[in-house]
């Protein structure tokens, strides 16, 4: 079986031993590689949470079989030269914020054997639109009047912060847009910044006050392959669901179509924020409620 890396990667030393790497849950993902048959593991973290962890490595007997190393994946030393498998739960909200995909892709180009594995190895972005009225007016309009005070060059800030929230699905107006698909084994750092197009069908006549965005995993190198979402289709998750509220309301009618695009960057002076843009318009043949507009957002 192969070795696995805690950062959460598994991989197979070149010389025919397993060997694997954990990072953000070193504690839990190194000790269930074992359970699964890996013959070595190796734990990344950079916390101090790690000294526990090798207590309870100890206390479980499996001190012979994990390596656990505190820092960086990217400064720390391995006792394998490569790896067969590397397991990360790298996924930030809205996939990309906080994320740990840059190290999980240094880890993969520095030690995974060729033809090793990663686990999760695809994620894709989505992103629908909702009707949100009394919650947009009570965090966006809240500015028209505190106390009885106008704070209304406070809208402007609000509008460009994202909200990390969960969303009902009863307000979902449109059918979800697939945007964004990356595959850990090919795409490069450079690849998550990016500008892409996006259509979202609308089910029903009612209005739109934000976009939201969501992703799914996919664990395809499974003997049966594995998969979740983290929309608002499914079971609650840590992650919930980002919402992007626009500065216009869209009046839709069921069967149009909203359209634009979705660019997101790391920001330059912190690359795991967010700098995200989302262009839109509604296409209509209804002249009083053609809109079109953009909205800029910091996460």
């Amino acid at each position: 079986m192969a070795n696995t890396i805690s950062e959460q990667p598994a991989l197979k030393a070149a010389d025919g031993r397993l060997e694997g790497m954990a990072h953000s849950e070193v504690h839990y993902f190194n000790r269930f590689a074992v359970k699964a048959g890996a013959k070595h593991v190796i734990g990344v973290d950079f916390s101090t949470i790690i000294e526990k962890a090798k207590e309870i490595v100890a206390v479980n007997g499996m001190s012979d079989k994990i390596t656990l190393l505190q820092g960086k994946m990217e400064e720390v030393q391995l006792p394998f030269p490569q790896v067969d498998i590397i397991i990360s739960e790298w996924m930030g909200y809205f996939l990309l914020y906080e994320s740990m995909l840059d190290t999980v892709l240094w880890a993969r180009d520095r030690y995974l054997k060729k033809d090793g594995l990663i686990f999760p190895d695809k994620a894709t972005i989505f992103l629908a639109g909702i009707e949100d009225g009394e919650y947009k007016d009570e965090k966006i309009g809240f500015w028209d009047n505190v106390y009885g005070f106008d704070y209304s060059p406070l809208k402007h800030t609000a509008l460009t912060e994202p909200l990390v929230d969960t969303v009902e699905l009863k307000a979902v107006v449109t059918d979800p847009s697939p945007v964004l698909t990356l595959d850990l084994y090919t795409v490069q750092p450079a690849d998550l910044a990016f500008s892409l197009p996006y259509s979202l069908s609308v089910r029903r006549t009612d209005y739109i006050h934000a976009l939201i965005a969501w992703f799914d995993i996919e664990f395809s190198a499974c003997h049966k392959p594995v998969r979740f979402s983290t929309g608002p289709h499914t079971k609650y998750t840590h992650w919930k669901q980002t919402v992007f509220y626009l500065r216009d309301v869209l009046t839709v009618e069921a069967g149009e179509q909203v359209k634009g695009s979705l660019s997101c960057q790391p920001n330059e002076r912190n690359r795991r924020d967010l700098d995200i843009g989302i262009e839109y318009k509604l296409e209509t043949d209804d002249p009083h409620r053609m809109a079109q507009g953009r909205g800029d957002y910091k996460m």
